[in-house]
């Protein structure tokens, strides 16, 4: 799967021109008919991106969110996020898309997940809006692009305002098509989900018929978190506020119940349940086990024979 780090790799990737600055830019989809790429396998990148499309057909999926409105729709790409599309190279409308870096920037944004929380991924909502609702949406746009293709020394400040603006009109029709109890109640499904997924990886990675990455690492949150497309960070925030414990605990426990069972139930030497685990050395397993379980794997192993008889 492609991954691009900045939106000057991305641009280059989808067949568009450079950005004329390389944390910030602002896009008409009409602009890019004809020279974008019409069907994106899925990728990810690593900066915010915000869409209007006032028209078009085919669709764009981000996440896990495969139902794109086929109206007017205001549509969102987190970092990390896979994305894909397959669209009919009729699209207007326009997108901006965001470093983190840019965001870092300035104070403004320094509650940017909070105060917009449909920018969080995994959470990011693609909904339909009322044609009413076009012109300021698109207006608020233009400006945008007007500043940053300007050679005003100021512009920056001036497009941080704006995308303020946006962000927040953004949130008020997003208010009022999803409701606030809706909206909560789909991003706690998705939570739902997410730890649902997260636990049964867990599971079927330490499976001995599994056929596993050269890369993986079992023992590691950031391993499952790039299988479920999300940042290894909201990973664990989304694990621990549904669980109070943290994701790596989570993977620790399992391992824990896997070796427990493997040392009262077969014959194996500490060593081959080492590699079993996933783990890079018996020592590892060793000292794992006892600051879990709080005795040696052949402590445990003889109490447990010791107390069957």
């Amino acid at each position: 799967m492609q991954h691009f780090k900045t939106i000057i790799d991305y641009c280059k990737a989808i067949g568009i021109g450079a950005p004329k600055h390389p944390h910030f830019d602002i896009r008409r989809f009409e602009d890019n008919m004809g020279k974008v790429i019409a069907q994106m396998p899925p990728f990810r990148h690593e900066f915010y991106s915000i869409a209007i499309k006032a028209d078009g057909g085919g669709k764009a999926i981000t996440g896990h969110h495969t139902d794109f409105p086929t109206g007017v729709t205001v549509f969102f790409n987190s970092p990390f996020q896979i994305l894909s599309w397959d669209i009919v190279p009729d699209w207007s409308g326009f997108y901006i898309m965001i470093s983190q870096d840019f965001l870092a920037s300035s104070h403004h944004f320094d509650r940017l997940l909070d105060d917009y929380p449909f920018l969080k991924i995994d959470e990011s909502i693609p909904f339909e809006i009322s044609t009413n609702d076009l012109p300021e949406i698109l207006s608020i746009y233009q400006r945008i692009q007007e500043e940053y293709l300007s050679d005003k020394a100021d512009k920056f400040a001036f497009i941080q305002v704006y995308l303020l603006d946006l962000l927040n009109h953004i949130k008020r029709l997003f208010t009022k098509k999803v409701d606030s109890a809706t909206a909560s109640e789909q991003i706690r499904t998705a939570d739902l989900k997410l730890l649902s997924r997260f636990q049964k990886l867990i599971k079927t990675r330490f499976y001995p018929e599994a056929q596993l990455e050269t890369f993986a690492n079992l023992h590691s949150p950031a391993y499952y978190a790039q299988l479920l497309s999300i940042h290894p960070n909201h990973l664990n925030a989304v694990v621990k506020s549904i669980t109070g414990k943290t994701a790596l605990k989570h993977i620790h426990n399992h391992i824990l119940r896997l070796a427990k069972s493997e040392l009262i139930q077969t014959n194996k030497s500490v060593k081959e349940i080492a590699y079993t685990l996933h783990f890079e050395s018996p020592n590892n397993f060793s000292s794992f086990f006892k600051k879990n379980a709080g005795v040696t794997p052949l402590t445990y192993r003889k109490g447990s024979v010791e107390g069957e008889r």
